[in-house]
């Protein structure tokens, strides 16, 4: 029986708003969109071997650290965010390369531990910067990791502020779906040594890790590759038996070298790890957090603000004393 042409105008009106609300065709691997992973020109390790090339450190911190890919952090600092994460990605996609970008600007950053504090004034004024930050990204391959620390910093927060803190993650994860195709988002999920497998687990899919591509370790600590493989497989075991699902997950190995040695902040004798790569025990080994960029004012860096370069600290990690 042939339809109407009542029922086919019918049709053809409801087809635009049909396309209207269709979810976003997500790439399978931007990683295939792109050839290697991409060098920040203006990391902190290459702006001062610029600005000091006769310093005796500066060839080895030129060799070491001022070439290999790794992750650039946005934040308040970064000026209208869409137009920053759009110009970044740009000039990656430019050279067909894959950009790795952190977001760190959640409301009430660091809330425990306090040496990062800061973040977006409110939960809506993170909605409306982490929706621009998604915007700016668009439809170039990217990978994000989404506000370390966020999930495994829950020690002195109220269950209102977690809630409130998993409604700001969750809604990020929706624009970075709505607005950025072809982006893997990381949560994090903080390291070995801070919250049990099974306690990351539950915070991971209540932030709503099932929208996510995968999940992060170790971002700015020291623990070893295998530590926090065996760590992130446990993670999976416990999203296995209670949600029915696993993710990949990537490792932060700027500076676990030498391991871990009960500090984490601005930590003596640590040494950089496995450069930024495909697999190695994770989906990725990424270099997240920079060689040489302040923690805090502690440790070895006491005096210093939070993301300050130190020359000398990023020396003597490149050989690790």
């Amino acid at each position: 029986m042939r339809p109407s042409i009542r029922a086919l105008v019918a049709a053809l009106l409801a087809l635009p708003s049909a396309l209207a609300v269709a979810p976003p065709a997500h790439a399978a691997d931007p990683t295939t969109m792109t050839s290697g992973f991409y060098v920040d020109p203006d990391s902190s390790a290459k702006k001062w071997v610029a600005a000091h090339p006769g310093d005796g450190r500066a060839p080895a911190i030129d060799a070491s650290l001022a070439h290999t890919p790794m992750a650039r952090w946005f934040g308040s600092w970064s000026g209208t965010i869409g137009t920053a994460t759009g110009a970044y990605v740009g000039a990656a996609d430019q050279r067909d390369k894959l950009p790795v970008l952190v977001a760190y600007n959640i409301y009430h950053r660091d809330h425990c531990g306090g040496h990062s504090g800061g973040g977006a004034a409110s939960p809506t004024a993170y909605a409306s910067w982490i929706a621009q930050f998604a915007g700016g990204i668009a439809g170039r391959p990217a990978v994000v990791v989404l506000e370390p620390d966020s999930l495994a910093d829950y020690g002195c927060m109220t269950q209102t502020q977690i809630r409130e803190r998993q409604g700001m993650i969750s809604g990020a994860l929706a624009e970075f779906d709505r607005q950025a195709p072809n982006t893997w988002v990381y949560l994090d999920a903080g390291n070995p040594g801070w919250v049990s497998a099974g306690t990351m687990a539950q915070r991971l899919h209540e932030a709503g890790l099932r929208q996510a591509h995968g999940f992060s370790l170790n971002i700015s600590n020291h623990y070893t590759t295998a530590q926090n493989t065996a760590y992130g497989n446990a993670v999976n075991g416990e999203l296995a038996a209670r949600y029915g699902y696993t993710k990949p997950f990537v490792v932060d190995t700027s500076r676990n070298g030498n391991g871990a040695n009960g500090e984490w902040c601005n930590a003596a004798g640590r040494r950089i790890g496995t450069p930024t790569q495909m697999g190695g025990g994770a989906e990725m080994l990424l270099w997240i957090k920079a060689p040489g960029e302040s923690d805090g004012n502690c440790g070895v860096g006491t005096g210093s603000t939070a993301g300050q370069f130190l020359p000398d600290v990023a020396y003597k990690m490149i050989y690790g004393y």
